[in-house]
């Protein structure tokens, strides 16, 4: 009996899950299995891609297992594209003239870029963004350009986009339909992204079109614009939609759409019996191509099915296009009915342009969720597109409301049925992944979780409680232990420490929403510079990354330090003159500060280069780092002092400044017994005695209060100094993330006890090390207001918009009260919850 011989022309994405498909069933013990791939490299990730920019290299984004190939006797040839076949010979022609004769023909053709047929779309500087070597080429040419413009603003137009800025070009995107991302979201929800865009810092034009790339001596010089305006830029990047790359079909006489695509059945089969076509390539029997990766896994699972002679199942009928992804770090996703096409439809709305969220449900009349789009925060995504087609069990309006605003329900994935396909990528059921007790587990037996990772969350809680005590689904170490890590081995990089010490699953990746800023407070810890400048910016929390805190309203807040409490009048009447001039709403906080609020984001600069230039420094209010000191008057003046705490607190505010902890730390010095500066409820306390300082740690003043613990007691400054010194770095070595001391203090095992053997005894011999920590802080410390205000390029990033640098965010709206402002908060919008309009 003769071997049979399967032909797969193409290897990307689908064509390698449909080679492990065959594998999973035996097939390719029994059958020779020839590739046929144009690209000079075996399959790779390309939902992906723009990983690439951000570390990530080819290999890193391969979906060849080591060795696959060979264990199933795979035979692949890369860079031999298929040139023709023959279907009465039932042979394939390959561009090095290689012949191979088939019996059975899988087309995974995938698709092509679609390039606006205007004129200059071939010259030089001018992109497709589909593979690795567009990318390859991409980089090297934007080394010598500072603007580049991308066609298209979908999903892979936005990765784009994201691409320039990364390299360090002025980005614009241009975009015919009237929002961004037409096909996903609806115009509310494209309203929300292009505002979170367009404070990224790009450039965004809808409702618009490309007529000519202008060039000059054959290079790309500039864009005209179908609205009649002209565009300066360097490179042009395409990525307006792609096309079903159905030529070879077409060739051989296959039937192919009248728009394209190979037309093929619900097993997938083309109108010759022994082809088939899956992925971007093939029109499915419901009349569609469809462009995501989960259909076409669907295919490939389809036919494999159909070669192994298993039983015949429903075939492939139609797919979820659901989708969820992060374009430039916000996330979006729609499932279901998100336009709201459905007849006598409802929408639930929730929407606050402030912060860039938007969310909207499409509601049947009977109560059934239909569909939805989420823009800003798709945390809920993993629970509603599996309750889609169902009544949910709470109302709609819960599932859009945000903590605060209502009354939220605490919903998860195990309400959903056992039914419900939690992974749409590989349609993975709940009972499935049940049957699981870790994520490494289900990625390995139902490959949930590996496609675009949207349903890791959903994933993790439906799994049994954790014994992993990893910090994230990226590493498997504690936030301590990946300080020791980062110190030992002195790495200053979150790619180097997640390549060196993620989870094998998690290598070369882009981290998550845990590890990033844990990892980036980690590296701001051991003094790695300043912490807006290369990948330290995108590891940062929202308020730091405008080194302000952002208020309810979009505005944000200026808090100079006031070291100690104590300030002279000309730096009050500076404050004060600030306040006036730009018009900000002025409060004494707790911790003996001066808070200014109500500046935009565009007015930072100004407002700080008058603070600095009075001699300010930055508060740290927006930061996990050092707030205040605060201090009573002391025996300088108090007739019942005993020791000068106002001096005391100043020295130690300085020396801490700036001091990037798992969480902010306050602390207090009262001048004697009576406590006024209320030491004994701060992180670290300090109370005078008549012969030096008592150190009291580990004290909480807010949501839950906590008594601070005597540490040590009859101090002199400098021993009061050391402790601290120890204590601090203890603490920031030691803690979890997002740890105040005093919780810290409780968890850690032994307590006072052994913190004080440790940092007063010296009991693990750590203490030298520890006090050397701090004297590098100290030595290297420097006011991130002052590092931003001297570098033009840094201070970029201070805009509303980009295209208008100058124009105020006409959303950030203020009312008087009291003789001051506070913001006019239009946030909430609940669209049809009373008198809801059907369609």
């Amino acid at each position: 009996m003769t071997t049979p011989t399967i032909v797969l022309v193409g290897h990307g994405m689908v064509g390698q899950r449909f080679l492990e498909a065959l594998a999973d069933r035996g097939v390719t013990e029994r059958a020779r299995i020839v590739v046929l791939c144009e690209e000079p490299r075996p399959a790779y990730d390309r939902v992906q891609l723009t990983s690439y920019f951000s570390g990530k290299t080819p290999d890193d984004l391969s979906m060849v297992e080591a060795g696959f190939m060979e264990k199933h006797g795979i035979e692949l040839y890369v860079g031999d594209p298929a040139e023709s076949v023959d279907r009465e010979a039932r042979t394939v022609t390959a561009r090095s003239g290689r012949v191979v004769a088939y019996d059975t023909l899988v087309l995974a053709t995938g698709s092509y870029p679609f390039v606006p047929p205007v004129p200059g779309k071939d010259a030089r500087g001018c992109f497709v963004y589909r593979t690795i070597e567009d990318l390859l080429a991409i980089e090297e040419y934007a080394k010598t350009a500072t603007t580049g413009a991308v066609v298209g603003g979908g999903l892979l137009g936005l990765e784009a986009a994201g691409a320039l800025k990364g390299l360090g070009l002025d980005t614009h995107v241009v975009e015919f339909a009237p929002r961004l991302m037409p096909v996903q979201v609806d115009e509310g929800g494209g309203a929300a992204l292009l505002r979170t865009i367009e404070r990224m810092g790009l450039t965004v034009h809808t409702g618009t079109g490309t007529q000519e790339v202008v060039t000059a001596d054959g290079a790309v010089t500039g864009m005209r614009l179908s609205d009649g305006s002209e565009l300066a830029t360097d490179m042009v990047v395409f990525s307006a939609g792609v096309r079903p790359r159905d030529q070879l079909a077409r060739d051989c006489g296959l039937t192919v759409g009248e728009r394209g695509g190979i037309a093929v059945d619900e097993l997938c089969r083309t109108s010759d019996p022994a082809v088939f076509a899956i992925g971007e390539c093939a029109l499915a029997s419901d009349g569609r191509v469809y462009g995501l990766v989960a259909p076409g896994y669907e295919m490939a699972q389809t036919v494999a099915a159909t070669i192994a002679e298993e039983e015949a199942g429903s075939g492939f009928t139609g797919a979820d296009m659901s989708t969820k992804l992060k374009l430039l770090g916000v996330d979006v996703a729609s499932f279901g009915d998100a336009h709201g096409t459905a007849e006598g439809c409802l929408d639930v709305v929730y929407s606050d342009s402030r912060s860039g969220v938007y969310k909207k449900l499409v509601i049947s009349g009977d109560g059934v969720l239909l569909g939805g789009v989420l823009v800003g925060d798709a945390e809920q995504y993993g629970l509603l597109r599996p309750l889609t087609g169902t009544v949910p069990p709470v109302s709609p309006e819960q599932l859009v409301l945000p903590a605060g605003a209502g009354a939220p329900v605490a919903l998860g994935p195990s309400a959903l049925p056992d039914d419900a396909v939690i992974c749409s990528c590989h349609n993975v059921t709940k009972h499935a992944i049940g049957q699981c007790s870790s994520l490494p587990e289900v990625k390995k037996c139902t490959k949930a979780g590996t496609g675009c990772g949207s349903c890791v969350k959903a994933i993790e809680k439906l799994l049994p409680a954790a014994t992993d005590k990893g910090l994230c689904g990226c590493f498997s170490y504690t936030r301590s232990e990946l300080y020791e890590i980062a110190r030992t081995l002195r790495l200053t990089s979150f790619a180097a420490l997640l390549d060196s010490h993620g989870r094998d699953t998690a290598k070369g990746g882009e981290g998550c929403e845990v590890c990033k800023p844990t990892v980036g407070s980690i590296l701001a810890s051991l003094n790695n510079g300043y912490i807006l400048d290369g990948e330290q910016a995108s590891l940062q929390d929202t308020n730091d990354h405008f080194l302000a805190n952002m208020q309810r309203n979009g505005s944000y807040s200026v808090v100079p330090r006031i070291p100690g409490g104590e300030i002279t009048p000309d730096k009050l009447i500076v404050i004060g003159e600030v306040a006036q001039d730009f018009g900000l709403y002025t409060k004494i906080t707790g911790g003996q500060r001066i808070d200014l609020f109500g500046a935009r984001v565009d007015q930072l600069p100004s407002i700080w280069t008058r603070l600095v230039d009075a001699g300010f420094e930055s508060g740290h209010a927006y930061g996990k780092a050092l707030r205040t000191v605060k201090s009573c008057v002391g025996q300088t003046w108090c007739r019942y002092g005993v020791q000068d705490s106002v001096r005391m607190a100043i020295q130690l505010e300085l020396r801490y400044r700036g001091l990037r902890a798992p969480h902010k730390l306050k602390s207090a010095v009262s001048g004697c017994a009576r406590e006024c500066a209320e030491a004994q409820s701060k992180d670290f306390g300090i109370i005078a005695t008549a012969n030096g300082w008592n150190l009291y740690v580990g004290g909480n003043g807010g949501a839950t209060p906590r008594h601070a613990d005597l540490l040590a007691q009859d101090l002199s400054d400098a021993e009061l100094v050391r402790l601290i010194d120890r204590f601090l770095m203890f603490y920031i070595r030691t803690a979890d993330r997002l740890e105040r001391t005093s919780t810290w203090l409780e968890r850690l095992e032994g307590g006072l006890d052994h913190l004080k053997d440790v940092v007063v005894h010296d009991s693990l011999g750590l203490c030298g090390e520890l006090e050397a920590l701090m004297a590098a802080h100290v030595a290297d410390y420097r006011d991130e207001w002052a590092e931003t205000l001297d570098d033009p390029e840094r201070l970029r990033r201070f805009v509303s918009f980009v295209n208008a640098p100058g124009a105020p965010d006409p959303s950030v709206r203020f009312v008087p009260e009291r003789d001051q402002i506070k913001p006019d908060l239009t946030i909430l919008t609940i669209g049809n919850l009373e008198g809801a309009t059907s369609r």
